[in-house]
């Protein structure tokens, strides 16, 4: 079968495309933004990257079409689809019925953290020998790819609450049928396909309705939007995670950063983790893994004994460089609670050291301003920010220099440079936050550096 994938350097759809090719089909597919490294990763598989979208792309005749939920009515190649009739699908339908039939599927859900908790997860697995299948919205370091099909019956997946495509807008997590389920956290996040906070608790809960009762749910103690989204309606057992404070599984720091800590199950040590990753978010996911891991089989221990050698996601906390005493850092954080902890993290990690956090606003929820009265306080631990304001943001970032702690908005990379430049010294860590390529500025800062 030819399939062709609009939308194909999506970290979704740029998976489901590895996956495709490995079972056996002819892989192609378009997009206008394309940048590593999911178009890195394509092009080393040899799938056929086409740079925009036109009606042109389709005559190489395909099978099928699997649309991304990027993709909106107007777009010339969807409705050239549609006028030509030709047979299409979304993303996760297609995966629903080409790889997760008879599949155990284990499924990382919340707000944040899906990607780390299953690529550790998929670690683990692979670590005990069980060769998973995985869709991941990141590389994992130790697999070095987003996705593939597996050689057993565990298919470990990120499960995504965003819209499937422009004809089906269920959560994407909805078609995979978990055995297995994380609820890392919730919170209101993707303003632009969801109203508030309850509208993404019943998409949650939506989820949970498809969880089998022999199943298990993996959440943390602490997350009461999570507790709510339950008591909408739960018929699966439940085991809570928790740091210091009493639940199922326990993790008790070792070190402050979350470079060290122990796991208990039951109130029973299980071992201790000392890996290269820190912050408490990362604490819960481990424990997270650990837990799922148990619930197919693996020892507690042995999971534990895969995480030390956990090498973490490409663009998670990932050192880009190290020059002249200046450490740079590649983070995807992009919601105001996910850049706090991963300021935590660093600053429990590197004590008073210099930190410089620079912070492109490009999720959909961001540009529309949704988080500007919590962004200047999520960034209060770094001991200045720059914040690029394009000239498409749809809110003026300028108020955010009122703030006690030092802000300051950039509207051009060229300044971003300029002020970084001001700031290098040994001893430094420069945190570049941001969910796109952010104009190339890593690659630039690393050769100006």
């Amino acid at each position: 079968m030819h399939i062709h994938i609009l939308g194909i350097c999506g970290t979704f759809m740029g998976g489901l495309a590895l996956i495709a090719r490995e079972l056996g089909h002819t892989v192609s597919g378009s997009d206008q933004n394309v940048y590593p490294p999911m178009s890195t990763q394509l092009a080393e598989q040899g799938i056929v990257l086409m740079q925009g979208y036109t009606a042109d792309n389709l005559e190489i005749k395909p099978d099928l079409v699997v649309i991304g939920n990027a993709m909106s009515r107007g777009n010339p190649e969807v409705e050239a689809v549609l006028n030509l009739g030709i047979k299409y699908t979304s993303g996760p339908q297609w995966l629903s019925e080409y790889v997760l039939q008879n599949k155990w599927v284990l499924a990382v859900a919340g707000t944040h953290g899906k990607t780390t908790t299953s690529s550790m997860l998929a670690w683990i697995l692979e670590y005990q020998g069980f060769k998973p299948g995985f869709l991941i919205g990141g590389i994992p370091m130790n697999f070095g790819l987003s996705a593939r099909s597996g050689e057993s019956d565990f298919f470990v997946i990120e499960a995504d609450e965003y819209d499937s495509a422009f004809f089906d807008k269920r959560s994407k997590f909805v078609h995979y049928r978990p055995r297995t389920c994380v609820l890392n956290n919730l919170e209101f996040d993707h303003a632009d396909i969801f109203d508030d906070l309850q509208a993404i608790k019943r998409q949650f809960h939506h989820l949970v309705r498809t969880i089998p009762s022999e199943g298990l749910i993996i959440t943390p103690a602490v997350d009461e939007n999570i507790q709510d989204t339950l008591a909408m309606g739960c018929w699966t057992p439940v085991q809570k995670t928790a740091i210091d404070q009493q639940a199922a599984w326990q993790a008790e720091l070792l070190k402050e950063d979350g470079s060290q800590f122990s796991i208990a199950f039951e109130q029973q040590e299980q071992g201790r983790v000392d890996w290269s990753l820190t912050g408490m978010h990362n604490v819960y996911n481990a424990l997270a893994a650990v837990a799922t891991a148990r619930h197919v089989g693996i020892l507690p221990g042995d999971a534990i004994a895969a995480l030390t050698k956990f090498k973490n996601v490409k663009r998670r906390m990932e050192v880009i460089a190290s020059i002249k005493g200046v450490t740079v850092y590649d983070d995807f954080a992009h919601h105001p609670t996910a850049i706090q902890m991963t300021l935590e993290g660093l600053r429990k990690h590197v004590g008073k050291e210099k930190i410089i956090a620079v912070v492109e606003p490009r999720s959909n929820t961001m540009r529309m301003g949704v988080h500007r009265d919590v962004l200047a306080e999520s960034l209060a631990l770094a001991d200045r920010t720059l914040i690029y304001q394009p000239e498409n943001l749809n809110w003026d970032l300028s108020g955010l220099q009122n703030c006690e702690n030092n802000i300051k908005i950039c509207t051009s990379i060229d300044e971003i440079m300029t002020e970084l430049q001001q700031e290098v010294a040994p001893n430094s860590h420069f945190l570049m936050m941001s969910n796109g390529s952010f104009g190339g500025i890593y690659q630039r800062l690393q050769n100006e550096l």
